[in-house]
């Protein structure tokens, strides 16, 4: 009787533990900005919505770098609304990477692996990257976003958002609780080669145009990782009209695919 008694107590002592720590795991959610909240507060925070609705285009220039393969090179990136969007790439003794999109068109072409079009999910992506403002017009681009925890990050301590798009697969991002500032990005990138882990770290903000951006960017996308550093960027630049338009060699694969 006595050995049952003391199971008995030791069950009720248990159950009681599982619902302290139930309670207080309710707690510490409901203490969590709402994912919304703290989106919005980014774009309060960098500028505000006046002066992100100030900027249409823009034109980037700086240098990217694959340390591992001893690899440097210079960085372009044009950028439009509604969703225009040119990267490139210029490697030292390696030669140009470029991507582009337009809204209808998503393509690749590079001087190791050549032109090609980017179909379904990698397609679908890429549009989703070129948005313009996205920061600005997030409700446009995800369903849902909501906080799932606290996290250290680069020495901060940040919420955790889990944001899922319409279209795509979901992203984390991690927001300095102190600045707000957006310290780190991840999710999975559709390739050629399959999905891959891909996970970026953001730091040195300035002001351009009214803006706070980051001037650094360290990527790890699978085995591989590169550094991007933005030397200067242009707000609302003349860009000339044939930029986003599809190359040649590109073309030739559409027009061999109908």
């Amino acid at each position: 009787m006595r050995y049952m008694t003391i199971n008995h107590c030791f069950d009720r002592f248990s159950l009681k533990i599982a619902l302290a720590l139930a309670f207080a795991g309710i707690l510490a959610a409901a203490d969590l900005p709402k994912g919304e909240t703290l989106l919005d507060k980014y774009v309060e925070v960098t500028g505000g919505k006046a002066a992100y609705s100030k900027i249409h285009g823009q034109m980037m220039t700086g240098t990217m770098e694959f340390p591992a393969m001893g690899l440097k090179g210079t960085l372009t990136i044009y950028s439009a609304e509604p969703d225009k969007q040119y990267f490139e790439v210029a490697l030292d003794g390696v030669g140009k990477m470029q991507e582009g999109s337009n809204g209808d068109v998503a393509w690749a072409n590079s001087a190791m692996q050549g032109p090609r079009l980017k179909e379904g999910a990698e397609k679908a992506e890429s549009f989703l990257k070129a948005k313009f403002n996205p920061d600005l017009k997030w409700r446009d681009l995800y369903k849902t976003v909501e906080t799932v925890g606290v996290e250290t990050v680069e020495g901060k301590e940040c919420y955790k958002v889990m944001a899922t798009p319409k279209i795509g697969n979901p992203a984390t991002r991690w927001y300095d609780k102190d600045s707000n500032l957006l310290v780190k990005m991840s999710s999975i990138t559709v390739s050629p080669a399959g999905d891959i882990q891909t996970d970026m770290t953001l730091s040195d903000y300035r002001k351009e145009g009214g803006i706070l951006m980051p001037h650094k960017m360290n990527l790890k996308a699978g085995p591989m990782e590169f550094a991007m550093t933005i030397d200067s960027v242009q707000i609302n630049p003349e860009i000339p009209k044939d930029r986003f338009e599809i190359p040649d060699e590109v073309k030739a694969l559409s027009k061999k695919a109908q």
